[in-house]
């Protein structure tokens, strides 16, 4: 096979990525049952407020998804996380587990399954940008704390790290 016969992955526009703010997602979909990156994509909460957070990540994930069911959270990362929220008219079921690895999982239907690093409210947009850009890379085989880790950092006194 020639070289110009393999497909080049397509990115999105650096316009995209510098439009990102807090309360973003960045998504790769992809249609095929075989989904070989580690991170479906990546998910910038304005807050730690599971009420104010989910419903919107929701309401945009079920345009391009369809219904989505659960939501499983890490409990470390987020203030007080109900069972079930209505949203849309929907009960959507929230699962939490003290786990600490930087995603939140989305379940569509009963078994399929979409992970999205988290990326902490506070960081600076720079940082998030840079975070979120190569969580959506559809060969990224590294774990969401990985990303964060090599791209955020790290925290500042004013945020409870030593000074």
């Amino acid at each position: 096979m020639a070289d110009s016969d393999i497909p080049t992955p397509l990115l999105l526009p650096d316009e995209i990525h510098q439009a990102v703010r807090p309360g973003t997602a960045l998504l790769r979909l992809e249609t095929t049952h075989s989904r070989q990156g580690v991170l479906d994509g990546a998910w910038w909460p304005r807050t730690r407020d599971v009420e104010q957070e989910v419903p919107a990540l929701v309401s945009v994930l079920t345009e391009h998804l369809g219904p989505i069911t659960r939501v499983g959270l890490d409990a470390t990362a987020w203030d007080e996380i109900p069972t079930r929220l209505i949203i849309d008219d929907r009960v959507v079921h929230l699962d939490s587990f003290p786990i600490g690895d930087d995603t939140v999982l989305i379940t569509r239907g009963d078994k399929d399954h979409f992970a999205l690093m988290v990326v902490p409210p506070d960081t600076e947009p720079d940082a998030a940008r840079t975070a979120m850009a190569r969580a959506v890379h559809a060969d990224n085989i590294t774990q969401a704390t990985e990303i964060l880790v090599a791209t955020l950092p790290p925290p500042t006194a004013d945020q409870g790290g030593a000074a």
